[in-house]
């Protein structure tokens, strides 16, 4: 879904956070929203044994999970409950709203771009490294 014109964009870097009374985290995954495109993706790191090596003081197979469940939610899946049936830029908040768990949300920040999709790998790239 690439344009020819300057499109904003908003993301946010998902974290596990294994002993959040330290507040330690590993980067596990990305998630950027396109309201003017009705865009919302998310990319993580979803095999528990990658994760297993990643983040060691958490329960893998869990986290692998909740970012399941969090892409189902991103894609609009109704198996993943209400929330997936709401618009994309409710899922984008509901996802990187704060909670004190093992899966967190980094502040939100913006950007400019011309292809979400490119956009979200790049981020995800920088960010979180390559993953299987």
């Amino acid at each position: 879904m690439s344009t020819d014109r300057k499109i904003v964009y908003r993301y946010a870097i998902l974290r596990a956070v294994p002993h959040v009374h330290t507040g330690a985290f590993t980067n596990v995954g990305v998630v950027l929203h396109v309201r003017t495109l009705d865009y919302l993706g998310m990319r993580a790191i979803t095999d528990a044994t990658e994760l297993g090596r990643r983040v060691p003081d958490a329960d893998a197979e869990l986290l692998a999970r909740y970012l399941k469940s969090c892409e189902l939610v991103c894609a609009g899946d109704a198996s993943a409950g209400p929330i997936a049936l709401d618009p994309p830029s409710e899922r984008f908040h509901w996802i990187t709203s704060p909670r004190s768990d093992v899966l967190q949300s980094s502040p939100v920040h913006e950007g400019v771009g011309t292809d979400p999709a490119r956009t979200l790998e790049e981020l995800f790239r920088s960010s979180v490294g390559n993953a299987p």
